[in-house]
């Protein structure tokens, strides 16, 4: 039976994790399923695009069971289904769309395609309301950028990476120290561990911009294990680790800092799985606790992929009355600021 709360079910099948959730109201959760496939690719260094859609064939249909069973809802109580659309891996992208295409056309619910990235920022949400104008660092595998945001669902991104996204670099730099996949946790704990004592680049391109670029470090992390190699020396996986995190966030905390002054933003929301980050996320906690910016970290829960995050935007794109119809597809090149 209908109630006057709004029901949103969330779909996310953009890489690795088969995720259903159902959230109420756009902040409180009452299903987050996740299945992970970490262990299917681990063997492999990195995602395997043709593994993850089979998986994600396999898992969807039970993920989606076990989501209205965990909040104790049937399709008949929900508003709109909710979808992400890309970026993403096109073949893992079809499977949550069309999936959510026959839920929607079953049961005569709206559906509604959403971005990945506000995804992460709308992630959130469920923690506290947004109070505008507002910056968001989003940290993840593809994508390291600065968002500004004026309003619910309305994004201009002010600086991206200009070729290798911070988690990207993260897994390259493990997979050189020869540490297992995913690379990012194992980078962070062995930082904790070590010294930044190896002096590496940090890229702050031309003046006034807030773009990144993380390929220079990678590189000359590569370089400094392959000369070490050559000359019979050994270098400390820790140090080298901790010098790389170092060089990370100092330009991560340093560009944002200076645009939450230029921007005059009320809230700074770290957004997207590298915002699990110890490192980044202490570092920004200790930039932070004498600005009047209100600054939001979310759980880890919440900060890897998962359908809460995307069952959040779907909220207020329902309430902005946005929908999509059946010609809805799996958009790997979809554009933040024009979705």
């Amino acid at each position: 039976m209908k109630t006057d709360d709004q029901i949103i079910m969330g779909i996310e099948t953009s890489c690795d994790e088969t995720a259903v959730a159902i959230i109420k109201n756009g902040r409180e959760i009452l299903s987050n399923v996740v299945a992970s496939q970490i262990e299917s690719h681990k063997r492999f260094g990195g995602v395997v695009p043709e593994i993850a859609s089979r998986h994600h064939l396999e898992e969807i249909t039970i993920v989606i069971e076990e989501a209205l069973n965990q909040a104790g809802v049937s399709f008949k109580e929900i508003d709109a289904i909710a979808v992400t659309e890309g970026p993403g891996l096109v073949g893992a992208l079809l499977i949550g769309v069309n999936a959510a295409k026959a839920l929607s056309f079953a049961h005569n619910i709206p559906l509604i395609g959403v971005h990945h990235i506000a995804g992460h920022i709308y992630a959130n949400r469920i923690l506290t309301e947004f109070k505008f104008p507002l910056l968001s660092l989003v940290v993840s595998g593809g994508h390291t950028e600065l968002v500004l945001m004026e309003e619910h669902g309305e994004y201009k991104v002010i600086g991206e990476t200009r070729d290798d996204a911070v988690g990207e670099a993260y897994d390259k730099v493990a997979r050189s120290l020869q540490l297992p996949y995913p690379g990012g946790p194992h980078i962070d704990r062995l930082a904790h561990e070590g010294e930044a004592t190896i002096k590496l680049p940090r890229a702050w391109l031309e003046d006034g911009s807030y773009d990144f670029s993380f390929s220079g470090l990678k590189s000359a992390v590569i370089n400094t294990l392959h000369n070490a190699e050559q000359r019979g020396e050994k270098i400390e996986p820790k140090d080298l680790a901790a010098s790389f995190q170092e060089s990370v966030i100092d330009v991560l905390v340093t560009k944002t800092r200076r645009a939450t002054e230029e921007f005059k933003v009320k809230q700074l929301l770290l957004a997207g799985g590298v915002a699990a980050n110890k490192g980044l996320r202490k570092k920004l906690e200790e930039n932070y606790s004498d600005s009047e910016v209100e600054l939001v970290i979310p759980p880890l829960s919440l900060c890897t992929d998962n359908a809460a995050m995307i069952a959040a935007v779907g909220s207020i794109m329902f309430e902005k009355g946005k929908r999509s119809n059946y010609r809805l597809n799996g958009n790997p090149g979809l554009d933040l600021e024009n979705s």
